[in-house]
């Protein structure tokens, strides 16, 4: 290779270098949380499922509510007739045909079609909780992942620690200062911190593809920013989050409009044995070759018939019996809301209650972590003097791990219970979006 070729390549490895840092830099751009939570609203399963259903629910409104307007078929009943005119599937030989029928009067269809619009709103009110549920997955796992990107953190500077005194004492056993039972001591912590990194290590891809499903990202790219999570204000001593879950809780609400449905279908089925009357017309156009001028006494080549249909049903036990199985429908649908409420309500309280059992355990171990940390800037400070020894050192700094981890994961116990107390009281959404 010539001189000129090599100068002619060091441009385009220049560019391609600073492309690959380009992309470097933006693959490792930070997810804040409502991002994600909106990522996750459009990318998830669940609430495609969801909406789906509430489609379904409404296509079922109307196709019970066009009942009322006049449904029009046009058609054709050719054929040769050979002596008097049969009909062909129940209509007369014809050259087109075109009927025309519609519901005037029917109390049955009409309870029908309120029970139709009422499961409609069930699925709507379906929907809202099926989003509620991914938002909870969502930001529970993007606090998680917080937590144990935050804790790798932590362990690395850890373990640099750790790899420094454990050579340390090393050489002090080389010395003759120290037994081989602190060098072992020093290589099991050591040890520890390595396993400690390995299980965050591993907590933090294993979110990391969860959310990536989630939210449709690369795992590799996602990187939680911890001030992006909103804060949540302490319960207040006279709060009563059990009223509001019953009030706004979606799935007592859809229990409850699902019941209501169940009790117009059941009115609809017992109102099918009253009269009702619907509206008709039909058009023909006759053939003279299907013989009607031969058995009628005259013929005309364009018929058409307009009226009402009117039925008053006298006696039908099949529809009585069908009445009652709706009946004992309703029942069930009524008493399954109740259920739902009740779980909900004593869900909400145990919820509650793990709140203000977590605040407290919070609170014990944040204290613990200050004093912890405190003695480890004491046993420092000694050791600057020379009348503390390295295993005073290594101590104190199991020790601040130790009250860090457990203040970590007290943290996230009280995020994940006040985040199912959200939920519980409909609030997730707003809380997310920063009404709160």
């Amino acid at each position: 290779m010539t001189p000129r070729t090599r100068i002619g390549l060091r441009p385009g490895l220049l560019v391609s270098g600073l492309c690959f840092l380009i992309a470097v830099r933006a693959a490792a751009e930070p997810l804040p949380l409502k991002r994600a939570v909106e990522l996750a609203l459009t990318h998830a399963t669940a609430t495609g499922i969801a909406a789906a259903d509430a489609q379904h629910a409404f296509s079922a409104y109307r196709e019970s509510h066009n009942n009322y307007i006049p449904q029009l078929v046009v058609g054709s009943g050719l054929g040769k007739s050979w002596g008097f005119p049969l009909s062909l599937e129940g209509s007369a030989p014809s050259i087109i045909n075109v009927t025309a029928q519609s519901a005037i009067f029917n109390p049955a269809l009409q309870q029908f079609v309120r029970a139709a619009k009422t499961e409609w709103v069930a699925a709507t009110i379906q929907n809202k909780d099926q989003r509620a549920q991914v938002i909870q997955d969502t930001v529970l796992s993007y606090a998680e992942l917080n937590k144990w990107e935050q804790r790798i953190g932590k362990l690395r500077d850890e373990q640099v620690a750790a790899s420094k005194l454990e050579q340390a004492m090393s050489e002090r056993v080389k010395e003759g200062v120290e037994s081989p039972l602190e060098q072992t001591k020093a290589r099991l912590g050591a040890a520890r911190v390595r396993l400690r990194v390995a299980e965050a290590q591993g907590s933090v891809d294993v979110l990391r593809e969860h959310l990536a499903k989630l939210t449709g990202l690369n795992a590799a790219t996602i990187e939680t920013v911890q001030d992006s999570i909103p804060a949540i204000a302490p319960l207040a001593q006279d709060d009563d989050p059990v009223d509001r879950a019953v009030k706004n809780n979606p799935a007592i609400q859809a229990a409850e409009e699902r019941a209501r449905a169940q009790y117009l279908r059941a009115r609809g089925e017992h109102r099918a044995l009253l009269p009702s009357v619907d509206f008709a017309a039909q058009y023909a156009r006759l053939a003279q070759y299907n013989n009607y001028d031969l058995f009628f006494k005259t013929f005309e080549a364009n018929n058409a018939t307009v009226g009402v249909v009117m039925r008053f049903p006298i006696f039908s036990s099949v529809q009585r019996a069908h009445a009652q199985a709706a009946d004992a429908e309703a029942v069930k649908s009524k008493r399954q809301a109740e259920a739902a409420k009740n779980q909900v309500s004593e869900e909400t309280l145990k919820q509650q209650r793990a709140v203000r059992q977590m605040e407290a355990a919070q609170e014990v171990a944040q204290l613990e972590y200050e004093v912890a940390q405190s003695n480890l800037e004491s046993v420092q400070t000694r050791m600057d003097a020379g009348t503390a020894t390295l295993k005073d050192l290594a101590d104190s700094r199991g020790q601040v791990t130790e009250r860090y981890i457990t203040l970590q994961d007290t943290t996230f116990e009280l995020q994940r219970a006040r985040i199912g107390l959200l939920r519980s009281t409909g609030e997730l959404e707003k809380w997310i979006n920063g009404g709160l």
